[in-house]
């Protein structure tokens, strides 16, 4: 699916084409992604990245947790080369809001919740520390943005 950058981006953003085989825009998300299953990222697809791109970022978010934005997976520093391959570490990684540093799938308390896949092309690779969290990722990138696409994938757990 093709997104419009948001809108305090800078005109010349390009938009990235997003998408997994696994799961379409605003569908359920497989079980096998989630922490009812084996809890592993879904593989995904990058089209449209601009020829400048020296790096993609990734961050994963719910923007319908209780308690505000829940950030599951930061990735910085990806190869542009359009694939993220399942269950993989395609660049650095940051800390999420579970306080690790790797990929937390879906697991919500209650309802149905967004899950946005957020990708990033950069016109440089990002020098950051392990530990950065996602407010940390998006001021080092935050002059940098030459692409945007998201994907969002959707989440119930069936709780008895």
């Amino acid at each position: 699916m093709m997104v419009q950058a948001p809108a305090y981006f800078s005109q010349d953003i390009k938009t990235l084409k997003v998408t997994s085989e696994m799961f379409h825009n605003k569908t359920y998300i497989p079980l096998k992604y989630t922490c009812d299953g084996a809890d592993i990222n879904p593989p995904l697809v990058i089209e449209n990245i601009p020829q400048k791109t020296k790096s993609l970022v990734l961050i994963v978010d719910d923007p319908d947790a209780p308690s505000g934005t829940f950030t599951h997976w930061i990735v910085w520093n990806i190869l542009p080369s359009g694939k993220i391959k399942e269950n993989s570490i395609a660049g650095n990684e940051g800390m999420n809001s579970f306080r690790q540093q790797h990929y937390g799938g879906p697991c919500p308390p209650s309802g149905i919740h967004h899950y946005i896949f957020k990708i990033y092309a950069l016109d440089k690779m990002l020098e950051l520390a392990a530990t950065s969290t996602k407010k940390e990722v998006e001021k080092a990138m935050n002059e940098h943005i030459i692409g945007y696409g998201e994907l969002i994938g959707l989440y119930k757990r069936n709780l008895n």
